[in-house]
């Protein structure tokens, strides 16, 4: 199998953020080598590496954020739409294959992929989650299932969601292990149970929320973007109570890619604005304070936060990936 390396030019700039207390995020970006590829989900690798999906260039890549080197590595099945991806702690990089129906392994230090396909042809694997002890959960957008994979044995099942046309999206997995997950088409979160596979389901008061990703806090609480009413969400697991601040950016701004860093501070996206700003959520004080995007995002669908708290960000309309730093 063929690599492609190359360095690429990249942008940094502090921005001061907004209203509340001052704070400064530095953002820094790397153009992804394929044309239109274009990047749509970030993770970390085990060596704080960023990864990235390429859906339409049929590939994944991997950015060194240090020396600015990207390597990409082409899938050996043509047209497999690599959509979401996460890093196992051998190195190891699993990948959602939605237009061709199965999840992926690559093996980076000799590009081997293993594929391990769908039980029901109609599954179209999403975003994926590991639990720590094997099992790699993910959901599919319009079959409307929630699957796991034994990362062991290779065993793939399925769980139909109760709710029709829930378009199961974003997902993380809680401290207690227990998979939880966003019903982008219905105003629920779900959780399901590791063991037998039932489904629970939690409404969200107001019939027009749409939550479209997920991030876990360090006290197991649950963030969501609420794309359609332009609220960030929070939904407590243990009380089943939820709570929810408008988004600066207003009704049409479209919240979407989310991540919570160590220190509990949450992050996320305005794609509905141009350019798309990253927002800061304080949970003490319950600020939300914006900064924009350099390149203008052209929609950040995901993010993923590394052990030192920076947020890897996939500027997808801008074909770039990116590097937010707290820190300044």
């Amino acid at each position: 199998m063929k690599f492609t390396t190359l360095a690429v030019a990249s942008l940094a700039l502090p921005f001061v953020l907004g209203a509340g207390p001052r704070a400064c995020v530095s953002i820094k970006e790397w153009d992804v080598p394929t044309p239109n590829s274009p990047p749509h989900d970030p993770a970390v690798g085990s060596d704080g590496a960023l990864w990235y999906t390429g859906p339409m260039a049929n590939r994944l890549g991997r950015l060194d954020p240090r020396s600015g080197q990207v390597k990409e590595f082409p899938l050996k099945r043509p047209c497999s739409g690599p959509h979401g991806l996460v890093a196992d702690g051998e190195g190891n990089i699993w990948f959602t294959a939605i237009f061709k129906h199965y999840i992926g392994k690559l093996d980076p230090r000799t590009g081997t992929i293993t594929e391990y396909p769908m039980p029901d042809a109609s599954a179209d694997p999403h975003t994926p989650a590991l639990d720590g002890h094997g099992t790699l959960w993910f959901t599919t957008e319009r079959a409307n299932f929630v699957g796991r994979l034994d990362t062991h044995t290779g065993e793939v099942r399925l769980k139909e969601v109760p709710t029709p046309n829930a378009v199961p999206y974003g997902i993380v997995v809680a401290r207690d292990g227990v998979p939880y997950f966003c019903e982008f088409g219905s105003n629920k979160l779900a959780s399901i149970d590791p063991q037998t596979m039932a489904i629970s389901e939690y409404d969200i008061k107001e019939p027009g929320a749409r939550p479209r990703r997920l991030a876990l806090a360090p006290d197991g609480g649950i963030y969501y973007s609420d794309y359609a009413r332009g609220y960030l969400g929070h939904f407590d697991p243990r009380s089943k109570r939820f709570e929810e601040w408008p988004s600066p950016g207003g009704a049409g701004s479209k919240p979407y890619g989310i991540a919570v860093t160590p220190d509990g501070i949450v992050w996320y996206s305005e794609s509905g604005i141009d350019p798309n700003t990253l927002v800061r959520f304080d949970p003490g004080t319950r600020a939300l304070t914006t900064t924009v995007i350099p390149s203008g995002g052209g929609v950040v669908r995901n993010m993923a936060v590394a052990a030192d708290g920076r947020i890897y960000l996939a500027c997808s309309g801008v074909n770039k990936v990116a590097v937010a730093d707290p820190r300044g």
